[in-house]
């Protein structure tokens, strides 16, 4: 894995584009940290492009990861990015259903809800559920804000605006705005978190609200 991916370019996006990325990342290791074991087994759920995988594996030395993507593009990218951190770590290309049973000791999932359609979004969560003990961490971000109009929109556009530079052309602004739009699936923060506890999860918490994006932690009952 030392070929330089065709794709390695995404890396840089996601600290443009998240507020507060790098704190997203440290925050979401400590609340895993409170209750995994130091040799625990940790499941990544979005794990393409590597750059959770890499945090939580520096964080401990002593933890094992699995990580599931649809993408084998960027799968590869994340052995490429992990480098030798890689030797703790299973990838397995596919959706939930295509991740070991376990049971793991924690699980996070960020930015990816948002690619997830919504009739598929209980059943996902409740498949992470299930492959957890009782009791472990369950840290997930992604997009999140009001469906009511207007707020809606307004937040799309500023959702798009803050991921250009300034300057950007209006009409390229109007073509992120409307594929934000229509291509992701957003939901109101309070139904992010009832569907968290429909699957199986207790003591929701918000830990994160940068701009358009939110973050929780939760544990499996």
């Amino acid at each position: 894995m030392n070929k330089l991916p065709t794709n390695v370019a995404y890396l840089d996006g996601p600290s443009r584009q998240v507020p507060g990325f790098q704190s997203l990342h440290r925050m979401m290791a400590m609340l895993i940290g409170e209750r995994t074991p130091p040799n625990g087994r940790v499941l990544v759920v979005g794990a393409g492009g590597g750059l959770e995988l890499k945090t939580l594996a520096e964080a401990n030395p002593g933890w094992l990861f699995d990580g599931v993507d649809p993408s084998s593009d960027m799968l590869r990218l994340a052995e490429w990015a992990v480098g030798p951190l890689g030797a703790r770590m299973l990838f397995h290309q596919g959706y939930i259903d295509s991740a070991p049973s376990g049971p793991f000791d924690a699980a996070t999932c960020l930015l990816t809800f948002h690619f997830i359609e919504r009739d598929q979004r209980l059943e996902t969560l409740r498949q992470i559920r299930k492959r957890l003990k009782p009791g472990a961490p369950f840290v997930v971000a992604h997009i999140s804000f009001s469906q009511t109009e207007p707020e809606r929109s307004l937040w799309i556009a500023r959702h798009a605006a803050w991921g250009m530079p300034d300057g950007t052309d209006p009409a390229l602004l109007d073509s992120a705005r409307h594929a934000i739009g229509s291509r992701l699936t957003i939901l109101e923060p309070g139904e992010e978190e009832a569907m968290l506890r429909q699957a199986g999860f207790k003591d929701v918490s918000l830990f994160y609200a940068a701009f358009s994006f939110k973050g929780w932690v939760a544990y499996a009952e």
